[in-house]
This record gives C-alpha cells, sequence and structure tokens, in this order.
C-alpha cells in the first residue's frame, strides 16, 4: 500500500481527531526500511550499512494530538537529510531524538551531539542533517509541525545538535518526553492536543537554559546576532520599558553575553536603541499621516517616557530640535499637546 510520507505516521490527517492513533512496522531489508523511514518520519538516505548482514528494523508511532511519539530500533548504520531531500519537502518539523541503546551522533548547522543512553538532542527537518549509528540501536523519536512549536527559527537553529539532558531539567523533561514515547497516554482529542503544546514548552523550557548556561551566542557569528537584535529591536520600539536584560531572554543568552557581542561593534546594546527609536521618530515626523499627532505623542510611540527627554536626544542626534526639524519639512506643528491616554 502507497501512503503518503509523513512525519507523523502513516495517517490520513494530523488533526485532533486522530490523537492516540498508532502505526507500526518491522522489516528485514534496506530499501522497506527507507519507505518505512520516509511513512512515519521523512525521507532519507541510508548508507554505511553491512550489506550481507540481516538488517531487522522496528517502528512504532502514535499519534498525541498534533505530536508523534515514535520507538525505532535498527542496525548499524547512517541516515542523512541531504539538502535535495530537504528542498523537496514542502513540511517542516521540529524532532527530538532520544537513545534508548546503544549510541549516536547527530549532526546539524555544523554541530555535532555525540548522545549515550538517555540523552537527547533537537534537530529540523527543512535542513540537511544526519544520523549516526556504530551498532544496533533504539532511538525514542518525538516530532511536531514546525508551526506549532513556539520557538524563534533562531533560538532553535542555536539550540540543534546540542546534548541535552545532562543536567536536572533536562532529566525531567527526558523522563517526561521518554514516557510519552513509550507509553503515550490514552487521551482525549483535545487532551491530546493539549499535552503536545505542553511538551513543546517543557522542551523550549529545556533549551532555553541550556542556551543561556552555554552563552550561546548564535550558529554563526556575533554578527549574525547583532542583525537579529537589531530586528527584534526595530520590532519593539513601542515598548518604553525595553532593555538589554528583554532582549537577552527573548534570544536566549545572558545579559554579559549580548554586552560581549557588541564590545567589538561601534555601539552598545542601549545606544542601538536609543538611535533607532529616534530613527523611528524622524520617520513619523516626515510623514504627511502623522501631521496631526503632536510632538508627544510621536514622543510616545517611538517609546520615550516624556516629551523633554525625547527634544533632548533628537537635537544631540540630529542637531536640530524635533518641532523645527518638523516645520522646515513642510508639515507645521500641532504643538506638543496633552500626553497620549492609552
Amino acid at each position: 500500500m502507497t501512503r503518503d510520507p509523513h512525519p507523523v505516521g502513516p495517517f490520513p490527517d494530523t488533526g485532533p481527531e486522530y490523537a492516540n492513533r498508532s502505526a507500526a512496522g518491522e522489516t528485514e531489508g534496506l530499501e522497506p526500511w527507507c519507505d518505512m523511514l520516509r511513512e512515519h518520519f521523512v525521507a532519507l538516505d541510508v548508507d554505511d550499512v553491512e550489506r550481507g548482514d540481516p538488517f531487522p528494523s522496528r517502528v512504532r508511532s502514535t499519534l498525541v494530538g498534533h505530536l508523534s511519539a515514535a520507538v525505532v530500533s535498527s542496525a548499524p548504520q547512517s541516515a542523512r537529510r541531504t539538502p535535495g531531500l530537504a528542498r523537496s519537502d514542502g513540511h517542516a518539523y521540529l524532532q527530538v531524538g532520544m537513545v534508548a541503546e546503544g549510541r549516536a551522533v547527530l549532526e546539524q548547522d555544523g554541530r555535532e551531539a555525540v548522545l549515550g543512553r538517555g540523552a537527547f538532542a533537537v534537530y529540523e527537518t527543512d535542513r540537511p542533517f544526519a544520523w549516526h549509528f556504530d551498532g544496533p540501536w533504539t532511538l525514542l523519536v518525538l516530532t511536531w509541525p514546525r508551526e506549532l512549536v513556539a520557538l524563534g527559527a533562531d533560538v532553535t537553529r542555536a539550540a540543534t545538535a546540542r546534548t541535552l539532558g545532562g543536567d536536572r531539567l533536562g532529566a525531567i523533561v527526558g523522563h517526561t518526553l521518554a514516557e510519552t514515547a513509550l507509553t503515550p497516554p490514552a487521551l482525549t482529542d483535545a487532551g491530546g492536543g493539549r499535552l503536545a503544546g505542553q511538551l513543546a514548552a517543557l522542551l523550549g523550557t529545556a533549551i532555553g537554559e541550556s542556551l543561556r548556561r552555554g552563552d550561546v551566542l548564535s550558529p554563526g557569528s556575533a554578527a549574525d546576532l547583532r542583525r537579529r537584535v537589531d530586528s527584534y529591536v526595530a520590532e519593539h520600539l513601542e515598548d518604553p520599558g525595553l532593555s538589554p536584560e528583554d532582549i537577552a531572554r527573548a534570544h536566549f543568552i545572558s545579559v554579559r553575553a549580548l554586552h560581549r557581542v557588541f564590545a567589538d561593534a561601534d555601539t552598545t546594546v542601549g545606544a542601538l536603541i536609543r538611535r533607532r527609536r529616534l530613527e523611528h521618530a524622524r520617520r513619523r515626523l516626515l510623514d504627511p499621516r502623522d501631521a496631526g499627532r503632536s510632538l508627544t505623542e510621536i514622543a510616545h510611540s517611538c517609546g520615550f517616557s516624556d516629551l523633554a527627554s525625547f527634544s533632548r536626544r533628537f537635537k544631540v542626534e540630529f542637531h536640530e530640535p524635533p518641532g523645527s526639524y518638523r516645520r522646515r519639512a513642510g508639515l507645521g506643528s500641532p504643538g506638543t499637546g496633552p500626553s497620549p491616554t492609552t
């Protein structure tokens, strides 16, 4: 029987009405094994296999809401998600692999996680990755549709192929994930969906704490993090409480690490926030759609707590008070006006 490849099992849909549906399969051959991987997970190329040896393989996967919880075992091999396979798949998934028996190495995003029994790691299917097993193995695999996991792409990219489960929090999270895969609970449809979301949130906590402890800045360079911080600041300019602490928390790094990555730049985090707010305010002063808004309203909408500090910083940055800057642009000035009472 031909089934559509889908990483939450060979089911006709992944909606909550299929919560707790299970599927299982066994095979002795390499080609059927590749088919089974594609049916239960995603398409992978399997190599580094002893062709003449027995190749017993087994998969059992269960849907818990939108989460697939699977137990997988097979012979020594390497299983690779090539760039071509990743590009050809229109779906993206976040997966956790936990070693139940044997030893494994996971590669993704230029990193390599060596996993012994009980250790686990995160990976994503929209980019190449590879699993390597040097002996018989059993892996617990949990799979969420990527769009249903409330973690930023920069966070998960920083977290892939890093060994988790070695501390107390990781052990708690790992135990919960393992129990879900080994003995999936019998739940209502709504309960399965809630549990799937709660497990993703629990995984996110473990990821965040691990990244903070390691001061992981980004999978690339400090310049990449600075660009991401700049984008984050631009999206939160109207928040008067925006601070380095907020930015560090959003990027799962320490405040110390955040300041360190800006040490080689020509600015600080605080100066970046002020400059972006002033640039935004200048654009608002030149926008005809804001011609009827007072200077105080514009100051507040750009994250400044009061008109005086806004005017002072604007004059320092642009060598002209905001009121005369606006008049010179030909938009006139409705005055300072009352502070907004949102």
